[in-house]
């Protein structure tokens, strides 16, 4: 499988494309920093350099891509605007690209919390609603989509099991779960049309999904 990854340096990301080397699969990571093409080289992905926030197409990038995953953030400390032209602006940019290419596949790394963006906090409500806008954009699009919407992101080991659905309150989840969960999802038929928010949990990955 060739599966393109918007926002390649991203922390999820890197996780996610290192992954899809290991199971043989061909991930290429778009990045606007060309410094970081090593880093994804490192885990067996390849670099593609492309500011989403610049380019006005990005369907150039992605010829050739069977999935994309949009995993791009203007992260901590970035003001309302940004969260526009990147958690919002990006992902719509990256939902043109697959239908003017025909990649019908497309994952989303969403937020818990985007289903009712009018309960989030002042601070985190610019972020929010960046991250609803988006999701409804992708699941009015007509693509073959996943929205994943994890809770709060830890570096701890991931162990592969994880607790999914929807309201099923606040709490953690490894990146190396919310990773291995895209990888997963990207076979799995029953996370077609589906939107869910994600925990760790005591279920294992495949499992989980299959019983969404």
């Amino acid at each position: 499988m060739d599966v393109v990854v918007a926002g390649g340096h991203g922390k999820i990301a890197r996780r996610l494309l290192g992954m899809l080397a290991k199971r043989g699969d061909r991930g290429r990571g778009l990045i606007r920093n060309p410094d970081h093409g090593g880093d994804l080289e490192a885990v067996g992905a390849e670099p593609i350099v492309c500011d989403m926030e610049m380019e006005v197409d990005l369907a150039p990038f992605v010829a050739g891509a069977d999935a994309l995953v949009f995993a791009a953030g203007a992260g901590p400390g970035s003001g309302a605007e940004r969260k526009r032209t990147v958690d919002l602006g990006g992902a719509l940019k990256l939902i043109e690209a697959a239908k003017a290419r025909g990649v019908d596949r497309y994952l989303m790394i969403s937020s818990m919390g985007a289903g009712n963006p009018e309960r989030s906090s002042e601070q985190m409500r610019p972020y929010i609603e960046a991250k609803a806008e988006a999701d409804r954009a992708l699941e009015r699009s007509g693509l073959d989509y996943t929205i994943v919407r994890p809770g709060r992101l830890t570096d701890d080991d991931g162990s592969g099991r994880i607790r999914v659905g929807s309201d099923i309150g606040y709490g953690e989840v490894p990146r190396d779960d919310v990773a291995a969960t895209l990888t997963a999802a990207l076979d799995e038929h029953a996370t077609v049309g589906k939107t869910f928010e994600l925990l760790a949990g005591d279920t294992p990955v495949e499992e989980a999904l299959r019983a969404l």
